[in-house]
């Protein structure tokens, strides 16, 4: 079993790869493979709801002059996701919404593709808006008719500067809780 989290920041390895690493560790120690995609320094652009992944049905964005057909093809090959984005401006950032929105359309325009794959938010922030992040990607995963793990609270860890997140003992346990809980849901569904 394989899972691929994507990362949203533009840190390359700043809080939130902390966080998704945090996860990876109970995933791999329940001998889950895990891939860290980073999509900072990356071009991903927006949907121009051009409407071809519906005519087209190949499991593929018909933008194909940035990373998002790769992205996808990990999302398949995957037996789960997580969608990790800081928080900006009390959302996701522009990369993650890019993601979200044409590997979304892709998804249902080839019969829900990613539909019953397990799918997991990790979020950091400054302070606040965390939760509006966390929405809007278990939003992306229920549309898509993912299952999606919990933890013991919202998959939220809070630091500013660069590996400050490592402080926050409650948001490190919660990310342990949840890598837990999706080993264990990745093995029942498998």
């Amino acid at each position: 079993m394989k899972v691929v989290a994507f990362n949203g920041s533009a840190r390359k390895d700043g809080n939130t790869a902390i966080l998704i690493r945090k996860v990876f560790a109970e995933l791999e120690a329940e001998g889950i493979e895990t891939e860290l995609f980073q999509l900072a320094g990356r071009k991903i652009r927006g949907c121009t709801a051009c409407g071809k992944c519906y005519e087209n049905k190949d499991k593929r964005c018909v933008v194909d002059n940035d990373i998002l057909n790769e992205c996808i093809e990990k999302m398949v090959e995957a037996d789960g996701i997580i969608l990790g984005s800081p928080t900006y401006f009390a959302d996701v950032t522009t990369e993650m919404k890019a993601l979200i929105d044409r590997a979304g359309f892709v998804a249902r325009a080839n019969s829900d593709m990613l539909g019953r794959k397990p799918g997991a938010a990790v979020v950091a922030a400054r302070r606040a808006g965390a939760i509006h992040v966390f929405d809007t990607i278990n939003h992306f995963f229920l549309i898509s008719q993912m299952i999606v793990p919990g933890s013991f609270y919202w998959n939220v860890g809070i630091g500013r500067t660069p590996g400050e997140v490592e402080q926050d003992s409650e948001g490190l346990e919660t990310m342990e809780i949840l890598g837990r809980n999706m080993a264990w849901l990745l093995k029942k569904i498998n």
